[in-house]
């Protein structure tokens, strides 16, 4: 079983963040964009918490993030400027945007930054030095700033400028977000309610190992789905028609199921399948009626009986992690699988369980049910940073703000 080192981390409550105090704040407002424009302002809405506490310590506040893929270069594409409006709105303050995150122009944004306002700066990732992890960079980014406030958990397992070699230049403590993602993810892995049923999904099984054989040192049940669900049932010598397999990989998933088997841990497979000739949104679609799926046809949902069989399941569990869609949910056809495992979560966290969604393709799912983020205990902002917090690994961001 993996274990993390217990780290001492300041919060920005403890801070003593006074009047007039220039606070450097790392959020991820890597936001979907759609022509333009910002399609969804979670990660926004998600900062308001820190944002708002530091304006009632009538502070200055410089926010630095990344968007997209910019590969070290400006482009416009991925420019942070449309988020001012939203930022903005949410925060109830006068906002400004400076077109650089260091220089000449920014140091001048900061000394002319009044008490209660916020400075939005443009793409780290504009420079290659962000990804680098580069000091100097780092030491650009904390001029003219007394403190510097971590609330970005989506970036917290990348060792860059902006999430480690920054922590040497400035006091150093983490946002309300951070805090409350630590405080989940910590407690449905060292002291969860049981039973405590996991429920991953996806489509690689190369993606999630690690998790897997994590969670199997500590869930009660593990509820396997998605395209990974096929390169399992393969393993077993269950045919899987033409679906999706990673054939390197049947050795490892041979491996998790001894594990489980070894462990105690129930381990449930879909019992039937939504299956196409062809991945089409028009495609003709069946249900299977066992756990095998014919030759020539393909696996894209798991079935009416496989619902009904993991809702039992959840809806008798006390602690339930959520990671990765069961089926192609982005096409309305193959979603419906996805969509109904959101439905009796929520249900089951109104019933008193605690429920965490660990980021990524689930939140998009989410979004698709309707389903409101507010019916789940928790959903991570950080879908990579999650799961590698449950593998048990130590993110260099939290390290870097431990030192």
């Amino acid at each position: 079983m993996n274990t993390r080192p217990v780290l001492k981390l300041k919060k920005v409550q403890d801070m003593g963040i006074s009047k007039g105090s220039t606070v450097l704040v790392r959020v991820d407002y890597n936001v979907p964009m759609k022509d333009g424009k910002v399609s969804d302002d979670t990660r926004i809405r998600e900062t308001e918490k820190t944002i708002k506490y530091l304006l009632t310590r009538d502070a200055k506040i410089v926010l630095i993030s990344h968007l997209g893929r910019p590969k070290g270069k400006v482009d416009p594409k991925y420019s942070l400027k449309p988020l001012v409006e939203h930022v903005e709105k949410i925060m109830g303050v006068k906002t400004h945007f400076v077109e650089d995150c260091i220089g000449q122009d920014c140091e001048a944004a900061k000394a002319n930054l009044k008490n209660g306002e916020i400075l939005l700066c443009e793409n780290l990732r504009f420079h290659p030095e962000e990804e680098k992890n580069d000091e100097s960079f780092a030491k650009e980014l904390a001029k003219g700033c007394d403190y510097f406030v971590q609330d970005a958990f989506g970036a917290i397992h990348r060792a860059h400028a902006s999430t480690s070699a920054i922590t040497k230049y400035l006091p150093c403590g983490i946002g309300f977000l951070l805090q409350k993602e630590l405080e989940y993810l910590e407690k449905i892995m060292t002291n969860p309610q049981r039973p405590f049923v996991a429920i991953i999904g996806g489509a690689k099984v190369s993606d999630k190992i690690d998790v897997l054989n994590s969670l199997l040192d500590r869930v009660d049940m593990l509820i396997i789905g998605g395209a990974m669900a096929y390169t399992f049932l393969k393993a077993q010598d269950t045919n899987v028609g033409n679906s999706l397999v990673e054939n390197e990989k049947i050795e490892d998933a041979k491996q998790i199921v001894l594990k489980a088997f070894r462990n105690g841990v129930e381990i449930l497979f879909p019992s039937d399948h939504l299956v196409v000739r062809e991945i089409k949104e028009d495609a003709e679609t069946q249900n299977t009626q066992s756990m095998a799926i014919p030759d020539g046809w393909i696996g894209v949902d798991i079935g009416d009986r496989s619902i009904s069989i993991f809702a039992e399941k959840i809806l008798q569990a006390k602690t339930i992690f959520w990671n990765g869609p069961v089926g192609i949910f982005e096409i309305d056809k193959f979603s419906k699988g996805t969509l109904e495992l959101a439905k009796i979560i929520a249900q089951a966290t109104k019933n008193g369980a605690i429920s965490v969604i660990g980021g990524g393709d689930t939140l998009n799912a989410l979004k698709k049910s309707g389903i409101n983020s507010q019916e789940f205990s928790h959903c991570s902002t950080g879908g990579g940073a999650s799961l590698e917090f449950i593998e048990g690994k130590l993110l260099p961001g939290l390290e870097a703000l431990s030192r």
